[in-house]
C-alpha cells in the first residue's frame, strides 16, 4: 500500500495509471474509519483496478460552532484498516496544501444545498462540494464511491458531476448498520451509553415509517408525525427536521406516490445525527 501526501505525486501517480489503461477508483473520507468506510472500499474495489482512499478532515465543510477540532482522529488505525481492506493508494494531503492561502474559489450546487441539513449548517455543502471537486482534480478517478447514509451529499456530488462534466462516474452505497440498527458514522463515538440506546428511537422510527407506508399510508405528514412520536419519547433527542421528499430533486413531498426519500437529523446530547430512508 502506498501511502501519498504531496498533492502533485498523487495526481501524477493518478495520470500515470490511467495512462497505463487503469481504472482508479475514488474513496474520499475524513477518516476514523469503521465498516461503513470498509464497505465503500470493498465496492470500489470492485469498480476498478486502483483504490484511492482520501483521508482529509476538510475544515471548509466545518461551521464555527461544528466540532473540527475534537472530530475523532486516529491515523495509525486507519492506515492499518486501509491495508486489511486491500487499498493501494492512501491520500493524506494537508489543509495548507488544500487549500493555498489567498484561496477564493468555492463550489456550490444551487437547489440542493440550501434544503434538509443545509438549513441548520449553512455554507456546509459549499465546503464538501469544493472538496470533493478538488479531490477529483488531484487523483484523476474514473469513478468515486460515496455513502447513502448522507443522501444529501450524494445527491449534490452526483449533480456536481453531471453539471461540471467532471468525468467521474458516482456509486452509491447503501448505510451500513450496527446490530442495534444505528448508522454507522464516526460520530458515534461521541455518545454516552444511555444516549447510544436512546439514539436507536431513530432507526426504529424509519422502520415504522417503511411498514406505514407499505400498509397504505401516503400522506406525509402522518408519516412524519408517526417518525417524530416515536423519536420525541427519547428525552435527550432534539429532532432538527424530519422531511419526506424527493429523491432527486430533495422537494418536498405531500403524498407518498411512488419512491421517496424521508430523511431525519438530530441531535443526541450533543451529538448530531443523520439517517434516512426510501419508502414507497
Amino acid at each position: 500500500m502506498q501511502i501519498i501526501k504531496d498533492i502533485d505525486e498523487m495526481t501524477a501517480c493518478g495520470e500515470t495509471a490511467r495512462a497505463k489503461g487503469e481504472t482508479v477508483v475514488l474513496v474520499p473520507t475524513m477518516g476514523f474509519l469503521h465498516a461503513g468506510h470498509v464497505k465503500l472500499i470493498e465496492t470500489g474495489k470492485r469498480q476498478g483496478s486502483l483504490l484511492v482512499l482520501s483521508i482529509f478532515v476538510n475544515p471548509a465543510q466545518f461551521g464555527p460552532k461544528e466540532d473540527f477540532n475534537a472530530y475523532p482522529r486516529d491515523i495509525e488505525r486507519d492506515l492499518k484498516t486501509a491495508k486489511e481492506a486491500g487499498v493501494d493508494v492512501v491520500f493524506i494531503p494537508d489543509a495548507a496544501g488544500m487549500y493555498r492561502q489567498g484561496s477564493r474559489t468555492f463550489v456550490t450546487v444551487e437547489g440542493l444545498s440550501e434544503r434538509l441539513c443545509g438549513r441548520a449548517r449553512p455554507g456546509h455543502f459549499k465546503g464538501v462540494a469544493t472538496v470533493v471537486l478538488k479531490l477529483f482534480n488531484i487523483v484523476r478517478p474514473h469513478k468515486a464511491v460515496f455513502g447513502k447514509k448522507d443522501f444529501q451529499q450524494f445527491v449534490i456530488i452526483k449533480r456536481l458531476a453531471e453539471d461540471l462534466n467532471a468525468g467521474v462516474e458516482i456509486v452509491g452505497v447503501d448505510t451500513v448498520r450496527e446490530e442495534d440498527g444505528l448508522a454507522l458514522s464516526s460520530r458515534n463515538t461521541y455518545l454516552s451509553p444511555e444516549e447510544r440506546r436512546a439514539a436507536c428511537a431513530i432507526p426504529r422510527a424509519l422502520q415504522a415509517a417503511r411498514q406505514a407506508a407499505e400498509c397504505g399510508q401516503r400522506q406525509s405528514l402522518a408519516i412524519i408525525e408517526k417518525v417524530r412520536e416515536i423519536i420525541a419519547k427519547e428525552r435527550v433527542i432534539a429532532i432538527e427536521y424530519v422531511e419526506i421528499c424527493d429523491p432527486m430533486t430533495l422537494e418536498d413531498v405531500r403524498r407518498v406516490e411512488k419512491e421517496a426519500l424521508l430523511a431525519v437529523a438530530a441531535r443526541v446530547g450533543r451529538t448530531r445525527l443523520i439517517d434516512n430512508t426510501l419508502i414507497a
